[in-house]
């Protein structure tokens, strides 16, 4: 009688490393972290050594040293007597406050002129391609010096709304554009102004939910609800409500014109406008050819088939083309906030006070520590890269096809 066993296992040996393809790939990751992690020790070790021949320490106490310098535009109180890791944070806000605006107006440049890049209109095609050719092909830093030279060159300057009659006047007696920037009212905030700030927050939070509603109500059943009004109704009305209900405890402060400068109310600093507006045009236009290109690569056969069912062009870009096109624009869009965040340490050029500027800049200069204001810029920067990466990547797996 034949006995049929398994064969015996074979047993490890060390050569397997090499010539067994199992264990291959394994190896030689593990030499190339080996050969990485020696090489970032030997950097380091060699760095310390130079540091300590020279009389040099690395050391982050400078950081609680006084500052001595002023920041005009800024998010929080600061002045000079404060400490230089208080002109730090100063800095990052004001960089995560340029990089935000940027990001959303330059996505809104950007999905118009791709759409209008696609119109059957003549001349609106033509110029979205000039736009697109003009704004791109010019270097950053370029737009914003322009756009700071015409702010400067062309807006009065505070002197000329004084006197009887001043060669300037406000806008709606609330808003003055000159060249050092543009003063709007601010919100004074009494007793019971979270709760409207509140309703103002759940309205948004409302519309989105509503509006994702009626979609999939639409893409279920076929039924067809509006969302323009209903959107506008949860928009303004609750807070309003909630804001009379409180006793309006939320008032303006109006900019007024005293001495030779305008107090009070908000004010947008030349260098904010420049920098903002040039990274929104400048990275619009990449944007409008991945918008571009993400309409163009969903099949035509879609758009003609919502528009044998009925819908309107509008509806067609926004129920069908568009939400198949964002698989396709949402990685590069990634890659261009992340082009955004990076370039606003352009600022410098025209006098913004971001994270570059003062950490990077100033305070280098006064306490002549370097390497530990540079790593600290590189954290910095990777960090909100990082965290840009993460969250665009959610939401890029989130509208990515799903198998059923």
């Amino acid at each position: 009688m034949t006995t049929i066993t398994d064969p015996p296992k074979e047993s490890f040996r060390l050569s397997q490393l090499i010539y067994d393809t199992r264990y291959r790939s394994l190896t030689f990751q593990a030499i190339a972290a080996m050969v990485l992690a020696l090489s970032i020790w030997y950097l380091g070790n060699n760095l310390i050594q130079n540091l300590r021949a020279a009389g040099l320490n690395i050391s982050f106490d400078f950081l609680r040293d006084t500052a001595n310098y002023d920041i005009s535009q800024r998010l929080i109180e600061y002045d000079s007597q404060s400490s230089h890791s208080r002109a730090a944070i100063v800095g990052v806000l004001n960089t995560l406050l340029v990089a935000f605006l940027a990001c959303i107006t330059a996505t809104i440049f950007g999905v118009i002129a791709g759409v209008l890049r696609l119109s059957n209109n003549w001349l609106v095609r033509k110029l979205m391609a000039f736009y697109v050719e003009i704004f791109r092909n010019i270097p950053v830093l370029i737009w914003i010096i322009i756009i700071f030279t015409i702010m400067t060159a062309v807006l009065p300057g505070p002197r000329a709304f004084r006197g009887d009659e001043p060669e300037a006047s406000m806008v709606l007696d609330a808003f003055a554009f000159t060249n050092r920037g543009i003063y709007t009212p601010g919100p004074v905030w009494g007793p019971g102004s979270m709760v409207v700030v509140a309703t103002f927050i759940a309205s948004i939070f409302g519309i989105v939910a509503y509006r994702k509603y009626a979609t999939n109500l639409l893409y279920a059943t076929g039924r067809l609800l509006p969302t323009f009004w209903p959107s506008v109704g949860l928009f303004f009305l609750p807070t309003i409500l909630m804001y009379f209900i409180m006793g309006k405890p939320i008032g303006l402060d109006i900019p007024e014109l005293t001495g030779f400068n305008f107090s009070g109310g908000i004010k947008i600093g030349g260098p904010l406008i420049a920098l903002w507006f040039a990274l929104s045009i400048y990275t619009g236009a990449f944007i409008a050819e991945n918008v571009r290109a993400g309409i163009q690569a969903v099949s035509k056969g879609q758009t003609e088939a919502a528009g044998a069912l009925g819908l309107r062009p509008g509806r067609v870009m926004n129920l069908v083309v568009l939400p198949q096109a964002l698989r396709v624009i949402i990685p590069p869009l990634i890659s261009n906030y992340l082009n955004i965040t990076k370039n606003s340490s352009l600022a410098i050029a025209v006098g913004y006070a971001d994270i570059t500027a003062t950490l990077g800049g100033i305070t280098l200069n006064q306490t002549g520590r370097a390497i530990e204001c540079v790593l600290l810029l590189m954290l910095f920067y990777l960090t909100i890269s990082l965290l840009i990466s993460a969250f665009m990547n959610v939401y890029n797996s989130s509208i990515k096809l799903k198998e059923r």
